[in-house]
């Protein structure tokens, strides 16, 4: 089970990367548009990927910070962002390799952001829920990327395997 967080892990820095590097292409002004989506722009939605990320992250390890809003905007700079993510990804990916098989049968409790409540679950589930929330709304960045004209990156999990080996054997 540990080897598929890690290859989530993997995966998820690595569509991150893809979608950063197009959307480094943007200018500011498209860059920080509301194009409707949930978070409303691109810059709204990575800060949100960041922010939720930072969440869980609290709720996995009671450390490092943690936003108090789901829409809270963590850096008004793409690059600042872009570093800030890349920390983020190592830092989920050494949580991940940390963890043993019975740290993921285990469970965990924390409070919600909406509509504020106790909430104890298994672990696996929730990492389980951390990656599937990346690839949701950096779906709506891809979505808003192809708006632009961009050639908006391939992300499939097939494609990250094939190029890294990873999950293949």
């Amino acid at each position: 089970m540990k080897s598929h967080f890690a290859m989530m892990a993997g995966y998820n820095a690595w569509c991150n990367e893809r979608v950063y590097d197009v959307a480094a292409q943007l200018s500011d002004a498209d860059y920080r548009a509301d194009r409707g989506a949930f978070f409303k722009s691109v810059h709204g939605t990575l800060n949100h990927l960041l922010a939720t990320d930072r969440i869980w992250m609290k709720r996995f390890t009671g450390q490092g910070e943690a936003p108090n809003r789901l829409d809270a905007i963590l850096f008004e700079n793409l690059g600042d962002l872009r570093d800030a993510r890349r920390r983020e990804d190592e830092r989920i990916a050494a949580y991940i390799d940390g963890l043993s098989d019975d740290d993921l049968a285990g469970r965990i409790r924390y409070k919600t952001i909406t509509n504020p409540a106790e909430i104890e679950q298994p672990l696996a589930p929730a990492l389980i829920h951390l990656f599937n929330h990346q690839t949701h709304h950096r779906g709506q960045v891809h979505c808003l990327l192809t708006g632009f004209d961009l050639d908006a990156p391939a992300l499939d999990l097939i494609l990250f395997q094939r190029q890294t080996g990873i999950g293949l054997a």
